[in-house]
């Protein structure tokens, strides 16, 4: 039975973790024609919730995804998206990355499949569309997301995966937004065999998928993490791991190859090593970024780009073969998802709290009630 009611937390405005308000009286969606109304199992948190949050996609923000600015929000009153749609509409349930089953179907869309478990893709857009790009929305976002009981969104989202399957709910949820953005990602800068892959933020939650996607296809990598860190993310794959800490990465990345250069950089971190990445890259190499935890604004030499006939890569809304692609990576045992934490989504401030402080390896997991509401928790 689904209830009127459900446990979510709405976000009522840009700014700090005051701004993040669990409530057990939102109504439940409804699905609309070619839509499932999903019973939300786990929920995955990123940065991009924490960076919606704050507003720190407005141009106008300059610093890094700090602890501090994490917790307290960059001052930002409007255009808290920046680049990618301007301003979101409050209250907003956020959550990209939901796994649940289905339980309701709109119109147009098969009963049969009420009650299949599903990992969902968090972009929508219509296929059909030659604009898709620029018309794509984001669960969480332009729609309620996983940060709730119930979310509804398009049938073609959810994805079925087999109850057999090896992994729980909550380490399916890491796929949508950290598992997409890393296959995205190596899509986009032509990821083969052969590579020699320089990952930095390689202990977070996409950092850890890109190196399983990179050895899955057979490149080597080498990985930037702190040193603590070291030890779990060569378990996770990594052939070679630089020190966060190192004052000069450039030498230490070249020590670790033999002194061979790399042909692709995924780079999650942006900041003031910006240039000295760069550096590493082979003529013809590739570089592809989804994220600029050390700060948004570098220095580019466009010498180095036009002389060493680089390409750059930036990426945010998937390809349509993106999800496909990391599914079949999935099934084919090429991806053991890392759950740091997982906490009840009533606790959503404190995890994002202790995700902020980046002591963790891979991603952390929110877990909705399981039970429908009492009528006195609806009041």
């Amino acid at each position: 039975m689904i209830p009127d009611k459900m446990a979510a937390v709405h976000l009522t405005g840009y700014g700090g973790l005051e701004c993040l308000h669990y409530r057990t009286d939102v109504p439940v969606p409804q699905p609309g024609p070619g839509e499932v109304l999903v019973r939300v199992t786990a929920a995955g948190m990123n940065n991009t919730d924490i960076n919606t949050r704050t507003g720190w996609y407005n141009a106008g923000v300059g610093d890094g995804t700090t602890e501090a600015g994490g917790q307290a929000g960059f001052g930002v009153d409007e255009g808290g998206m920046g680049d990618w749609a301007g301003d979101i509409r409050f209250p907003r349930i956020q959550g990209a990355d939901c796994v649940g089953c289905i339980a309701a179907v709109g119109q147009g869309v098969d009963p049969a499949r009420i009650g299949e478990r599903v990992v969902c893709a968090p972009y929508l857009y219509d296929p059909e569309d030659p604009e898709w790009l620029e018309n794509a929305g984001f669960l969480g976002s332009e729609y309620d997301g996983a940060f709730a009981q119930f979310t509804r969104l398009p049938a073609r989202n959810a994805v079925t995966v087999a109850d057999d399957l090896p992994f729980t709910d909550a380490q399916l949820a890491t796929l949508p937004c950290s598992g997409g953005t890393a296959m995205n990602m190596m899509l986009m800068a032509g990821l083969k065999a052969g590579d020699v892959v320089l990952v930095t933020g390689a202990s977070g939650g996409v950092g850890t998928f890109l190196i399983q996607i990179a050895k899955h296809y057979g490149a080597e990598v080498a990985a930037v993490c702190s040193a603590s860190k070291a030890d779990e993310v060569r378990a996770i794959g990594a052939d070679h791991v630089i020190g966060r800490a190192a004052a000069d990465h450039a030498s230490a990345a070249l020590a670790a190859t033999g002194g061979r250069k790399f042909t692709l950089i995924a780079d999650v971190v942006g900041g003031e090593r910006f240039a000295e990445y760069l550096s590493l890259l082979k003529r013809g190499g590739r570089y592809v970024t989804a994220g600029a935890i050390a700060g948004p604004n570098v220095t580019l030499d466009l010498r180095t780009l036009y002389l060493k006939n680089l390409s750059f890569f930036g990426s945010t809304a998937y390809l349509q073969e993106t999800f496909p692609r990391l599914m079949e990576i999935l099934h084919a045992g090429g991806l053991k998802p890392a759950v740091a934490a997982a906490r009840p989504l009533s606790e959503i401030a404190a995890a994002q709290e202790a995700f902020l402080q980046k002591h963790h390896v891979g991603s952390m997991v929110l877990i909705p009630p399981q039970q429908a509401l009492a009528q006195e928790d609806r009041t």
